[in-house]
């Protein structure tokens, strides 16, 4: 009997193979197969954007299209299976324009007919949009489908795949605050189209995943730069975690804008708005600290949002993933944004060009909600990004030559649900009192209200903001190496211990590699869709490790192991 589904692109996967029934995120089948379907579809619009360039046929729109509808493909971002019927029918639409206006621009510069569909996935229509035509060919195009593809190369597809879902995201992000790149639309095609030529060879396609990483670099630098012209660079902020009195908005996910909007239109009605899980550093920018109902953070990672959901009392904005499946008792409450989906959830409609969202439907909800029921009393700090590090580089440069710094441990990326994640509580509390964490990501729930002190006034942890701040990282580490003078990153006492659950994940790793970084710890698991030669390149090539124990890792870390 064949899988009802096939996934294995978050680090989850059941059993660390893949998902075949039910999602562990809690993604139906039906979803599964058509989110594939859908990527199959994003592959024939690159197969017509690819060539219909070369012949300067271009379509911004669909171009954009292509990273939006790639974003919603993450995990845990859209459960609704009414949304992905219409992204598939808006692919097909845009394809098949597409195709028209290259198939007469091809016979205008040549002078004969350009007829044809090309392959399958840029000529196939559906004979309905009912749901059982499209998961009828949905079931024939996912990952597993042909049994006959060589493991290494469907794994280097994959791997490219789901960093082109994160690159996608981050890309999203900024186009939203008016940020635009278009080579990274057309780079998005390319490797969409690349993955499907049977003629790449693993050498090859491991080539283009560390391309992949180099543009993914690209798309971190335009979301940074996107995010402080649009909000100010992030400031050191005591955040506090308890509640005030009054009704709240509890905003979730990874939006700055929708944050902003929903400030705007929130002032003077008595709501307080607050932060969860990965909105946490939006506490750290300048823009939003005038607001006087900007209340704090509210609850901790992603994953234990249904018991903190559910106390909070007030609506939620959910306005990108990380959504987990939401209970009977505050599905009425929740609301999704952008990307974001989930059946039985009001969505907000996009904004239109020059107007903002409407949170109308939100606030009137809230002014009927009781106040939040608190969860803790008292403050973290976050706002340590890449300026606010640079600002302070010659304290730090000092710290380390001093030797009061021995080294730094980068433990940013994902939170996730198993028990196994204790370890990266584990190591923070285990470092020794001269090392320091830089962290970025839901991660730092793992060991963000830790009291580990500071070393000369520096803390020992460091939170650089969102996975999406990822960037100030690498900036970080960049600018260590020009304060002591360093040709390579991995002469400095800096050690990668890495832990990852989803895509936006993914483009981070692949950067860290295309910059030739050597020796990272990934974690919980490796990847399931890595195959074991792949996993052997990287090995090889970079020295990727999985984690290990505590007390090893910790050792071997400070050793620059």
């Amino acid at each position: 009997m064949s899988n009802a589904m096939f996934c294995y692109q978050c680090q989850e996967a059941s059993k660390n193979i893949g998902c075949t029934v039910l999602g562990v995120c809690g993604k139906t089948a039906e979803v599964a197969n058509l989110q594939d379907l859908l990527i199959y579809l994003l592959k024939g619009i690159s197969f017509w954007g690819t060539r219909g360039r070369d012949m300067g046929v271009i379509h911004p729109e669909t171009d954009l299209f292509v990273a939006q509808t790639l974003f919603t493909t993450i995990t845990n971002a859209n459960f609704d299976s009414d949304r992905f019927i219409e992204y598939i029918r808006e692919a097909i639409d845009r394809r098949e324009t597409l195709r028209e206006e290259a198939q007469i621009r091809c016979e205008e510069l040549h002078g004969n007919p350009c007829t044809g569909t090309g392959p399958d996935w840029a000529g196939w229509k559906p004979e309905s949009y009912e749901i059982d035509a499209l998961l009828e060919k949905a079931t024939q195009v996912g990952v597993m489908m042909d049994k006959n593809l060589d493991a290494d190369i469907r794994s280097l597809r994959e791997l490219i795949v789901y960093g082109l879902k994160g690159m996608a995201a981050y890309t999203e992000h900024a186009y939203v605050l008016g940020k635009r790149d278009s080579e990274l639309l057309y780079f998005m095609q390319d490797m969409l189209e690349a993955t499907t030529n049977n003629d790449l060879m693993p050498e090859e396609l491991t080539g283009l995943v560390l391309k992949t990483g180099e543009m993914g670099l690209r798309a971190m630098a335009l979301l940074d730069k996107a995010n402080t012209e649009a909000f100010g660079h992030p400031e050191p902020t005591q955040v506090y975690l308890g509640v005030r009195p009054g009704p709240g908005i509890l905003v979730s996910g990874h939006d700055l804008l929708d944050l902003d909007e929903l400030l705007q239109q929130t002032q003077g009605t008595g709501i307080n708005v607050y932060t969860h899980c990965e909105m946490l550093p939006a506490q750290a920018y300048p823009a939003f600290k005038k607001y006087e109902h900007f209340a704090g953070n509210y609850g901790g990672s992603w994953w234990g949002q249904r018991e903190e959901f559910e106390s909070f009392g007030g609506p939620i904005l959910m306005t990108t993933n990380c959504i987990v499946k939401p209970k009977d008792s505050y599905i009425n409450r929740l609301f999704t944004s952008g990307q974001a989906g989930y059946p039985g959830c009001t969505h907000i409609p996009d904004r239109k060009p020059g107007d903002q969202k409407d949170f109308s439907a939100i606030i009137e909800l809230a002014k009927t909600c009781s106040d939040p029921e608190p969860l803790e009393e008292k403050t973290i700090t976050t706002g340590f990004a890449h300026h606010t590090v640079l600002e302070h580089a010659d304290a730090v440069a000092d710290a380390v030559q001093s030797g009061d710094i021995q080294r730094f441990v980068v433990m940013g990326g994902c939170d996730g649900r198993q028990k196994t994640r204790q370890y990266y509580s584990d190591v923070a509390e285990a470092l020794a009192e001269d090392t320091v964490i830089l962290t970025a990501g839901c991660a730092k729930y793992r060991y963000n209200k830790l009291d580990l002190g500071s070393i000369n006034g520096i803390p020992r942890i460091l939170d650089a903001g969102q996975c999406n701040d990822s960037y100030s990282l690498i900036r970080t580490a960049q600018a260590l190496a020009e304060a002591f003078e360093v040709e390579n990153v991995n002469d400095l006492p800096i050690s990668y211990n890495i832990t990852w659950y989803e895509q936006k994940a993914v483009i981070v790793l692949l950067a860290l590699l295309h910059l030739g970084i050597r020796k990272i710890r990934v974690g919980p698991t490796l990847p399931a869709f890595l195959s074991p030669n792949v996993v052997s390149v990287l090995v090889k090539n970079f020295d990727l490790k999985p984690i290990g124990s505590v007390n090893e890792d910790i050792s071997a870390m400070m050793a620059g192991q």
